[in-house]
């Protein structure tokens, strides 16, 4: 798949290897917990979460949950925040929240006040591309790629069976 006026800023085997990198801070920032659950914001925030889960599993013993944050981020105030599946128990759990680029912050903080009311011990968040234009108090506690850009630029993550790719453009 070609992707005209777009520069490749990770390749399938860096992006692997950040998703790596990331598990394996995850896992010592939690090292003591038995479990974690990744809230993975839809859709590529919840493929990257699977993926992180996955790398979680085969360097750790903890038990990841994963769970699905749906929302809508041009209007997040239209409809609810929903999270999938529902019923799972966040109360006193470690909740990282993944999703693929933190630009704003606003899908994160929308994010974060739907999480709060349920009384995790404690939230983090784990981004594969921080572009550092953050309008919210959020920050990133994992951090794949950390990349300077412009307002006007826009970052693309591809995370499909066929391509897996981050591209600036």
């Amino acid at each position: 798949m070609t992707h005209p006026q777009q520069n490749l800023i990770l390749d399938q085997g860096q992006i692997q290897q950040k998703i790596t990198r990331m598990a394996y801070e995850v896992y010592e920032q939690n090292f003591e917990e038995q479990t974690l659950v990744l809230a993975g914001i839809h859709r590529n925030g919840y493929t990257l979460a699977g993926m992180l889960a996955q790398e979680l599993e085969k360097i750790s013993p903890i038990k990841v949950t994963l769970l699905q944050v749906t929302l809508d981020k041009t209007a997040p105030l239209q409809t609810p925040v929903a999270i999938s599946p529902e019923g799972t128990a966040l109360q006193n759990a470690v909740v990282i929240i993944v999703d693929d680029v933190l630009n704003t912050g606003k899908t994160l903080a929308y994010t974060l006040n739907a999480l709060l009311p349920h009384n995790p011990k404690k939230v983090e968040i784990a981004t594969l591309v921080n572009r550092h234009h953050t309008l919210f108090p959020v920050s990133s506690t994992y951090t794949g790629y950390s990349l300077a850009t412009t307002l006007r630029e826009r970052v693309d993550v591809v995370l499909q069976e066929n391509e897996i790719a981050a591209y600036l453009h």
